[in-house]
């Protein structure tokens, strides 16, 4: 059975991370692998990642962020300039 979760981008952080509604306590059971998928149409990526994390520069990643909402972020970049993200724009997780 497959869990599909839906929430939209309600804000960006100072370094363009597109903020969502999602909270990070709603994903506390999807698995920390690529099996999870997070779409924000027409991006795309695989894991949901800690704030802390190895990945390289410019890498599109969904962090699950300590203050408490699920965000979408490029590693040293501003999401919302490089990919256009905007408020109100749907995210999708599933896996």
């Amino acid at each position: 059975m497959s869990v599909r979760i839906t929430g939209k981008v309600v804000g960006f952080t100072e370094q363009g991370d597109a903020i969502t509604d999602i909270s990070v306590a709603l994903l506390q059971d999807a698995p920390r692998s690529d099996k999870v998928r997070v779409w924000c149409d027409p991006h795309e990526t695989f894991g949901l990642y800690d704030e802390v994390h190895q990945e390289p520069h410019a890498t599109f990643l969904a962090v699950l962020a300590a203050g408490g909402y699920l965000q979408l972020r490029v590693v040293g970049m501003s999401a919302r300039e490089l990919l256009g993200i905007e408020l109100g724009q749907p995210v999708v997780i599933e896996w």
